[in-house]
């Protein structure tokens, strides 16, 4: 199966860092370029193993996702349920650790596409989408992880639930 992978050092706290992976919501909305739309299914209103999501993507696409590990603040883990008819499977892994001062982060994304006779094609193809992607939108959570005024407004919002 294809995977594609990013990585960057990001300034901030693997703890910080982890929680701020898993906002929701306007806030998610303010550092993630690739989704429209995200929430909870059935009831669950914190990320865990077993939670379902439904993501719909700035491209319109919608997947409901469902979290196979939760570690923090180490690791997620998340299986597509049901997605895009050109998806066989997808799978999607976050990691976080400590690396000289702040975070690793290291992201993943393996899938594999159908019908058989699309998927040599397809799949090169979304090698090269999705490797733009997870570039992409890395880019952008490390960036928002350093801003002073979304980490202070993260910290408020973590410090009201706690």
């Amino acid at each position: 199966m294809p995977q594609v992978r990013a990585e960057r050092h990001i300034n901030v706290d693997p703890a910080t860092v982890f929680a701020f992976s898993q906002t929701t919501g306007d806030f998610r909305l303010k550092w993630d370029p690739f989704i429209s739309q995200q929430g909870f299914l059935h009831g669950a209103t914190a990320a865990g193993k077993g939670v379902q999501t439904r993501t719909v993507s700035r491209m319109r696409l919608g997947m409901v996702s469902e979290y196979v590990s939760y570690a923090p603040p180490v690791n997620v883990g998340m299986k597509m349920v049901t997605g895009p008819w050109f998806f066989h499977n997808f799978g999607a892994g976050w990691r976080f650790t400590e690396h000289d001062g702040g975070t690793q982060a290291v992201w993943k994304y393996t899938f594999s596409c159908k019908p058989a006779w699309l998927k040599p094609l397809a799949e090169r193809m979304g090698g090269w989408l999705l490797g733009r992607e997870i570039e992409r939108r890395l880019k952008a959570f490390a960036a928002a992880c350093e801003d002073p005024e979304l980490l202070a407004e993260f910290r408020a919002t973590q410090q009201g639930e706690g």
